[in-house]
Order: C-alpha cells, then sequence, then structure tokens
C-alpha cells in the first residue's frame, strides 16, 4: 500500500498489519513478508488517492477536521489527497492556511493531487452572465490548487438546458478556464456529475472540441444518473459505455463504490471490467477511492474499496 512508510513508521503498524492480511494465504505454506507486499504494490499500473468525500459525513458532522485529512489518508496507507473545497470553502486565498494543508500533507507523506470544486456555479449556464460569473469563481480555486502542489482542479459542467447549446458553453468555457490555469500548470477536468455531463456522448463531443492540453475528465465509475425522479435515478447512462467514452481524455480516475458482498466485490460496479479499461486506455496515474455507501461506517467502506482495487490491480499487472 504505502510504499515509503510501513516498515519505518510504527504508527503506521495497524494499516500494514491489514494489508499483510490481504496475501497471507497467497501461496499455502509459502512465508508472506512485507517485502513480498512491497513487490505486490510496485507492479500496480496506478497510484492509490484518497478522495475526501469519502470521510464527508465525519467532516460535515465535526467529528473531523480538514487538516486532519493528510494524517486519516496516510494511517489508511494512501499516497495521495483529492480535498473538496466545500471542507475549506472560506480558505480558498488564506495563504497561512494553505501553507499548513501542504505542511500537514508533506509530515504524513502525501501528494496533494487535486481539489474538487462544487458551489461556484455552472459552466454550461445557459444565462451568459452567470457562467462568466462561475468561470471567475473558479479562479482562486486554480491559485489556491497550485499553491498546495495539486496538478488539477475538477469543476461541474452544469446549468445547461438546451444539450447543443450546452456543449457550446461549456467549450467556451473550459476554454477560458484552461487558458487561466495555462500557466499556474493546473488541469481542468470535468466528472460526470450529473445532467447533461452524466451522459457521455454528451462529454465526448464536448471534449473532442476542446483544444487545451490542460484540460481533460475525471471519469467517476458511479455517476451515470442523467435525471433523478421518484426517490431513484430516472434516466441512467450506461456506466461502461460511458467510462470508454470519457477516459480518451482522463487525467484522473475516480473510484466510486457504494457496497460489497462477502467476497469484497463491489456489488453494482464491475471493478474488473471498468480498471481492465483503464489500463487498456494507458492511463496509469491516482485512482481515487470515493466510498459513498451506507452499509458500514465511512472506514471500513474506504479499506473495501482499497483492497478491491489492490486485488483487481494485481489480476491485471
Amino acid at each position: 500500500m504505502k510504499r515509503r512508510d510501513f516498515i519505518s513508521k510504527t504508527t503506521q503498524t495497524s494499516a500494514a498489519l491489514a494489508v499483510l492480511g490481504l496475501y497471507a494465504c497467497k501461496q499455502q505454506g509459502k512465508k508472506t513478508t512485507m517485502a513480498d507486499i512491497v513487490e505486490e504494490e510496485k507492479a500496480l499500473f496506478f497510484k492509490l488517492s484518497l478522495a475526501q468525500w469519502s470521510l464527508h459525513k465525519a467532516l460535515f458532522d465535526k467529528k473531523m477536521d480538514n487538516l486532519d485529512f493528510a494524517a486519516k489518508a496516510n494511517s489508511l496507507g494512501f499516497e495521495g489527497l483529492e480535498y473538496v473545497n466545500a471542507f475549506f470553502k472560506d480558505k480558498a486565498k488564506d495563504m497561512a492556511y494553505l501553507k499548513e494543508m501542504n505542511n500537514r500533507a508533506k509530515s504524513e507523506g502525501q501528494q496533494n493531487v487535486l481539489i474538487m470544486i462544487d458551489g461556484e456555479g455552472g459552466l454550461a449556464n445557459a444565462d451568459t452572465k452567470k457562467r462568466l460569473e462561475a468561470i471567475e469563481n473558479h479562479h482562486k480555486w486554480v491559485e489556491a490548487a497550485h499553491f498546495l502542489g495539486c496538478h488539477a482542479i475538477r469543476v461541474n459542467l452544469a446549468g445547461g438546458k438546451d444539450k447543443a447549446e450546452a456543449v457550446k458553453a461549456s467549450i467556451d468555457s473550459l476554454t477560458q478556464l484552461s487558458d487561466f490555469a495555462k500557466g499556474s500548470n493546473i488541469n481542468i477536468l470535468v466528472e460526470n456529475h450529473g445532467g447533461f455531463s452524466s451522459n457521455g456522448k454528451w462529454m465526448s463531443d464536448v471534449f473532442s472540441q476542446v483544444k487545451n492540453e490542460n484540460c481533460g475528465t475525471l471519469p467517476d465509475f458511479g455517476n451515470f444518473c442523467i435525471t433523478r425522479g421518484n426517490g431513484g435515478c430516472a434516466d441512467e447512462y450506461d456506466r461502461y459505455v460511458g467510462m470508454q467514452e470519457l477516459l480518451p481524455y482522463a487525467k484522473a480516475v475516480s473510484a466510486k463504490s457504494y457496497a460489497f458482498n462477502a467476497e469484497g466485490d463491489e456489488t453494482s460496479i464491475d471493478y474488473y471490467r471498468i480498471m481492465k479499461m483503464v489500463k487498456e486506455s494507458g492511463y496509469n496515474g491516482f485512482v481515487g477511492v470515493e466510498f459513498e455507501g451506507g452499509s458500514v461506517s465511512e472506514e471500513a467502506g474506504i479499506k473495501l474499496t482499497r483492497d478491491l482495487l489492490i486485488k483487481v490491480g494485481n489480476k491485471l499487472s
């Protein structure tokens, strides 16, 4: 799991033992050592990051503070952090606070990967004035991400009413925002996150026309509900078709999970099928664990998702 710190840090003992359990019975009669696990993890074609949304209940309930995120991720064996702006909403320009975030990440051996941006306006908004305001609202997060050493921010293509017009608005917004972010070496990424953005064909239409190299997608395994109704999803896009359409533009990947069976497999998402697509696309960066279920605790769900990714990753290596 965590190559640099498992052996040298005694604070990581419990996490190391948990990972050891994944491989203890790999071959009957053969002793499995920590060195074996390190070699196994090196074979994975991706790195593991933790999406802060996995801990949203603890954070919203004030049982955990944003500044404790790096320590929590480290204790669970991750090496990358994916922040959510909602948990430090008023700190985008607070350099002292952002410096402390950097210090915490560094002290825990973590890499700041990206910030997921919500609540700053829809970049496909049919109202041009509101859309331009949304672009401006994102500038401070580009700068914050740059200060934190992230490679990207995740934005939302929300607010569109007509498919064709929303494509044009999205291209313009992404072009403007990517031009602004280019000098900071920040990528502007769009997640399938409801509405038109959960339609893989629509997203492909947008990104096939965006020319900026620092603009791409953040495919999420689970966010393919286009419209909701009657307490559930009224219009759901085929997740496997959608992933195939989004992956050619991917600069990050989000492993969404909800529930698991006794074998440790996700009950509604074929992780092997999707991760095979990810590998075949040539992607080899961070895969972010984003547990969103309710049948087990947040920490248990994170561990189950982490372990499933390792299991699948080893099969594909």
